[in-house]
């Protein structure tokens, strides 16, 4: 890997972790911008280095740094919320791939944000849904967990899909700007 590209990783993993503790109250359910940071990461730094950023950023907070919303530590694979760290990997990596599969449009920053965003709920739901009924022993419901793990969350994600969506077409051609030295 070339220098810029570790910085870039690094850059998005700090980014998540901050994105974390930047919570936007909204009735109900307040949303953070870990999934901005996530999405911007496959969308920017494509599939690979995208879902990398994600994976250290969830491997940096299984070893113990408290930069989950909840904390930190390995016992955090046995919080109901688990999968949607799981999602935001694989989401970065689809969206990345997605973005990346050719001419980046806005459309198809727009599909693969989106893509990225079904993916994340998707697992965020289904770890929900398993470690509710069989770690904690206190099942949730379809109706239930669809609504507090999907209606009221998702109007801002899809807000922060736009966003990144909006920022990718800017930001892609200075990142994939080359350097040029002076002689």
């Amino acid at each position: 890997m070339k220098t810029k590209d570790l910085i870039l990783i690094s850059l998005f993993t700090a980014l998540t972790a901050v994105g974390a503790f930047i919570r936007i109250p909204v009735p109900v359910c307040p949303f953070t911008l870990q999934l901005l940071f996530t999405t911007l990461a496959g969308v920017l730094l494509g599939a690979k280095k995208g879902a990398v950023s994600v994976l250290i950023y969830v491997l940096l907070g299984l070893a113990g740094l408290p930069i989950f919303t909840g904390g930190g530590g390995i016992s955090y694979v046995l919080q109901p919320t688990f999968g949607y760290l799981i999602g935001f990997i694989v989401g970065a990596f689809v969206t990345g791939a997605v973005a990346h599969s050719s001419h980046p449009s806005m459309k198809r920053l727009l599909t693969g944000c989106f893509l990225g965003l079904a993916i994340v709920y998707a697992l965020g739901m289904l770890y929900y849904w398993l470690i509710s009924r069989f770690w904690l022993g206190d099942p949730i419901g379809i109706a239930p967990l669809f609504l507090y793990c999907f209606v009221l969350a998702v109007p801002g994600d899809i807000c922060l899909c736009i966003l990144a969506s909006i920022l990718g077409k800017k930001l892609l051609p200075v990142i994939n700007k080359q350097s040029v030295r002076s002689v």
